[in-house]
């Protein structure tokens, strides 16, 4: 039997709140770069160990540092002085049954792969070195790995939640941030580099998105330009947004530390597309949350999940299946405004009992949480059955994590 609670909850749904703020940083963000390429690096080693091992060992690659380089842009094109330096942190498992794993080449292939299919302007040769620290795990950690069962111990005691459904501002921020760095759109407007970030801000049904997007300087020709360029790129962020969007006002902002008259001095221009080039270092777990955005009115998680192990790491097995589980309630129980879900883990525990699997529901009006309970704690209990499956998913990289 399983500890799973459901309780009622009274707040209110956050469409229906007075002010909403919701972030999401973009695929070419510093942060950005740091979760994806870990979480690349994850999978690298999984796929390593399954060939190799038969199963997946302990690593956790969820400590990075993306360092800014230098450069001076300027129009037309400017110059890298200075490359970009990537630090691998944490552990990972490097020889198991005498059997060598190449963890720092898997490391950095996984890295350089990453960077040559996501940003277009980095050489990952000539414009990022790598400085790879991923050392032996401790025994005791180690060997959570050697002991037998259906499902893994969890590795640490630690809580996730997650939420449905997503707000229409958390929908139009991530929709917005995705469509700008869609290969149609770069079609379309080269100049805009990948390092995008989108703030949303609804007040009651009024939208106010504030964007800031690098602007790739072998594609402007001078300041008239930048502004010409820019001009053409919010209509068309604008048309985007309300036709995807159903808001009774929209006001969109793009780049509002420009200054006309100021030269390169004073306009956002990049010779890479990201500010990791010069302006703005990374960090793993400072990005997006594990749905894709930054939503200030919601309870979050405080674990990083990218580059966790997918096995027995709670900080990223919890932190992605808490919102599935929501998102399966939402879907599976009629009545329900918002689902809340809890799942806390203790250090040894089989990953599929949780010390606390808790539900809070905000229902619809009319219904009744006595004649849903039993079918909200049903989808609980089979999520958590089936949670070895979700575990392999996430082991093959199938279920994104920013």
């Amino acid at each position: 039997m399983r500890n799973i609670l459901v309780d009622h909850s009274n707040r209110t749904p956050v469409d229906q709140q007075k002010v909403e703020i919701v972030e999401r940083k973009g695929l070419g963000h510093p942060d950005s770069i740091c979760d994806a390429i870990m979480d690349n690096v994850s999978v690298r080693l999984c796929k390593e160990y399954l060939e190799k091992i038969g199963s997946i060992l302990h690593h956790n690659t969820d400590k990075s540092l993306l360092v800014a380089g230098d450069v001076n842009p300027n129009f037309g094109g400017g110059k890298v002085k200075e490359p970009m330096l990537l630090i691998f942190g944490d552990r990972a498992t490097s020889e198991a049954n005498s059997i060598k794993i190449p963890v720092e080449e898997l490391a950095l292939t996984a890295a350089k792969e990453w960077i040559q299919n996501n940003l277009r302007f980095v050489n990952p040769e000539n414009h990022v070195r790598y400085q790879v620290e991923l050392k032996p795990g401790s025994p005791e950690l180690v060997d959570i790995f050697n002991r037998k069962g259906k499902v893994l111990g969890a590795n640490d005691t630690s809580a996730a939640v997650g939420y449905a459904p997503m707000t229409k501002l958390e929908r139009i921020v991530l929709k917005t941030e995705r469509y700008m760095n869609s290969p149609l759109y770069k079609r379309k407007f080269p100049e805009s580099g990948e390092d995008i970030k989108v703030m949303g801000l609804r007040k009651n049904d009024e939208l106010n998105l504030t964007i800031s997007m690098a602007m790739v300087d072998r594609y402007v020709k001078d300041e008239n330009d930048y502004f010409r360029k820019k001009s053409e790129i919010l209509d068309e962020i604008e048309k985007f947004v309300n036709d995807n969007s159903a808001f009774k006002k929209c006001s969109i902002s793009l780049n509002t530390l420009d200054v006309k008259g100021r030269g390169v001095g004073g306009v956002y221009l990049t010779v890479l597309g990201t500010s990791a080039e010069s302006a703005d270092s990374g960090e793993v777990g400072r990005g997006n949350r594990v749905n894709g955005v930054i939503p200030l009115n919601r309870p979050t998680c405080s674990e990083a999940a990218a580059g966790k192990n997918p096995v027995s790491h709670v900080g990223k097995i919890y932190n992605l299946l808490t919102h599935r589980i929501a998102k399966s309630i939402y879907e599976q129980v009629p009545g329900m405004e918002e689902v809340y879900i809890w799942l806390l883990s203790q250090i040894g525990k089989p990953i599929d009992q949780p010390a606390i699997a808790a539900a809070q529901i905000v229902l619809q009006s009319g219904n009744s949480l006595d004649t849903l309970q039993k079918h909200i704690k049903e989808v609980i209990d089979e999520e958590l059955e089936n949670i070895d499956k979700f575990t392999i998913d996430l082991a093959h990289g199938r279920i994104p994590i920013c």
